[in-house]
């Protein structure tokens, strides 16, 4: 699976969308966008930030991912 595709399921799965993501995490809609797509990745303050808000940890959702 590609990051950007566990972002998005973990953001599906609480019924955000991507602007209340964003503004949950202080950045832009078109970040979220951007990390959704592949076209960037999050910073380690941003990663840790992702894990935190997805209750989950950073390892698990780094596991079984793509970055291709």
């Amino acid at each position: 699976m590609k990051f950007g595709k566990k972002i998005k399921t973990l953001r599906l799965d609480k019924g955000l969308s991507q602007q209340e993501l964003a503004y949950k995490l202080y950045i832009s809609r078109q970040t979220v966008t951007k990390w959704e797509t592949n076209k960037s990745l999050p910073d380690i303050p941003k990663l840790k930030m992702l894990s935190a808000f997805f209750d989950t940890s950073i390892d698990s959702m780094l596991s079984d991912v793509s970055f291709e």
